[in-house]
């Protein structure tokens, strides 16, 4: 009995390769997610710190972090941002909290999958 194994190879590179497509695609996603949620920890961050500042208010961080998410990712990230006033380690701060989807397939994804919370010390008393 004579086994013909010729295209074997063909079939065997798609195979491989559409795996090897999907695990890249896979990782660049994540990548991808993780980028989206450093910059939204980061403006929020900078966001507490410029409402904490002295002669600013919590709504002036909150502006500040939806003006700093819209330069870098798409406007509806930017949507939910809240501001407000906390006490962290017994210290009056500012907090700036972002709500924004966690994007699993290119910029979409479930919202509310995200959220980034950024506190500084108020100048104010």
């Amino acid at each position: 009995m004579d086994h013909d194994d010729r295209g074997s190879a063909v079939v065997e590179f798609v195979l491989v390769s559409v795996l090897v497509v999907l695990v890249v695609l896979a990782l660049v996603q994540v990548a991808f997610a993780l980028y989206v949620r450093n910059t939204l920890v980061a403006a929020a961050a900078e966001g507490a710190r410029f409402g904490a500042a002295a002669g600013r208010t919590p709504d002036d961080g909150a502006l500040h972090t939806q003006r700093l998410i819209e330069m870098t990712l798409p406007v509806g990230y930017a949507d939910d941002v809240s501001a407000g006033v906390d006490l962290v380690a017994g210290v009056p701060s500012v907090v700036v909290e972002v709500h924004a989807a966690l994007p699993m397939v290119a910029w979409f994804g479930p919202a509310g999958g995200i959220t980034a919370r950024g506190h500084a010390m108020s100048e104010t008393p």
